[in-house]
């Protein structure tokens, strides 16, 4: 079977191994938030020691629900860690709502407006992320590998939209982390119409395999170093072979 995954084949694997009742889908986003800290400290040993900062942005979906989890092991670490949420808390998928009320037992969520983020909320979230210092970490926890449409209200917060300091500029010493794969970015193809408004990472941690976009041309400068974490979706890598 090739080691690479669509987005189709990834969502069927995921679905048969939550079907089969050996692990709930609670249970595979608990996994992949603690696959994504742990590549993070694997990439930047040096964060493992003292305080730091991270700002974790999350998507209206499951996506963003791996987000809430990484938020919560990075504070549990002794981290300073702000939230921002594109999307509205009462349409989360259900696992991921557990966690965003997880998350809210621990600290705060800064809501953007949505769809289409305003400048307020470009400043905030620049102010967050940029403008105080020590900031180490941004995190990309918006949309997954089942984006398949323009993510044209929410590019500004990092694409090349005339911010003074935004991630798409890399005018900051901060580590940018894409869970699954950049925001903005289609796992099937090369280059959707908008590729200028990638969230740019240094490291993207992906889950069980790589998707065809990790390994395109186009798009592996986005995608920085990627890492792939075992989730234990192994006994059900066969399910790959039916889905086109």
């Amino acid at each position: 079977m090739t080691e690479l995954l669509t987005a189709a084949q990834m969502r069927a694997i995921e679905q048969a191994a939550i079907a089969s009742g050996e692990v709930t889908g609670l249970e595979l986003m608990e996994r992949a938030g603690r696959g994504v800290v742990e590549a993070i400290f694997e990439e930047w040993p040096e964060l493992k020691a003292g305080s730091h900062r991270a700002v974790v942005l999350c998507g209206p979906g499951n996506n963003g629900g791996d987000g809430f989890v990484v938020a919560r092991l990075l504070k549990e670490w002794g981290w300073e860690v702000e939230v921002f949420l594109y999307g509205e808390p009462a349409k989360l998928p259900p696992d991921a709502r557990v966690n965003y009320e997880r998350w809210r037992g621990m600290g705060e969520v800064t809501s953007l407006s949505f769809p289409r983020v305003t400048e307020a909320d470009v400043e905030r979230f620049n102010e967050a992320a940029y403008g105080l210092s020590g900031t180490s970490l941004v995190v990309d926890a918006i949309f997954g590998v089942g984006l398949t449409r323009s993510i044209e209200g929410l590019s500004p917060l990092f694409g090349y939209n005339d911010i003074e300091v935004g991630v798409g500029d890399r005018l900051t010493p901060a580590r940018h982390v894409a869970i699954d794969i950049p925001s903005g970015m289609f796992a099937d193809e090369p280059e959707p119409p908008d590729y200028l408004s990638w969230f740019l990472a240094d490291l993207t941690v992906t889950f069980h395999r790589m998707k065809p976009a990790h390994l395109h041309s186009y798009t592996t400068a986005s995608c920085g170093n990627v890492v792939v974490k075992d989730i234990g979706l192994g006994p059900w890598d066969h399910i790959a072979e039916v889905v086109k």
